[in-house]
């Protein structure tokens, strides 16, 4: 199954809970109690957060957290590239002279076509479109809904 892991998921609502506040900075406390997250998991998010420059702290009495780029700079690619490193199906898509066999592969161009549609699709959605309902038009990736 693909799936981006539990904390590559609490990363993007805590950016979305950044990026819908009406304050400068907001709290570890603050993002933990908005985003429904324990407070350690939090603080552990926007250490790896931080260290990706997505957002930046303030020390002191009014310190806190904030974007450091614009909610429409920001994609959905940078979140998962800063908690899960590069978008990749299989290593050799992310980083190539990896495996043995890339040489005489004959899957891998297409695993690398398969994982450039995968980063081009979060590339597209930003943090500020996060904040909303899903857009009316289509994103050119079809979507589906799995039948019950």
């Amino acid at each position: 199954m693909l799936r981006v892991s539990k904390l590559t998921d609490y990363a993007t609502v805590v950016m979305t809970c950044l990026a819908s506040a009406k304050a400068d900075v907001m709290s570890a406390q603050q993002l933990a109690e908005l985003a429904r997250l324990e407070l350690p998991t939090v603080s552990k998010l926007l250490k790896q957060l931080a260290q990706a420059k997505l957002v930046e702290s303030r020390r002191g009495v009014n310190g806190g957290y904030r974007l450091a780029r614009k909610p429409d700079q920001i994609s959905v690619a940078d979140i998962v590239t800063a908690m899960e490193g590069p978008i990749g199906m299989t290593e050799c898509c992310a980083q190539s002279g990896l495996c043995n066999h890339e040489a005489h592969c004959g899957v891998r161009v297409n695993w690398q076509r398969i994982s450039d549609a995968i980063r081009i699709a979060l590339e597209s959605v930003t943090l500020a479109d996060m904040r909303h309902a899903p857009p009316k038009r289509a994103l050119g990736i079809p979507l589906r809904v799995a039948s019950a």
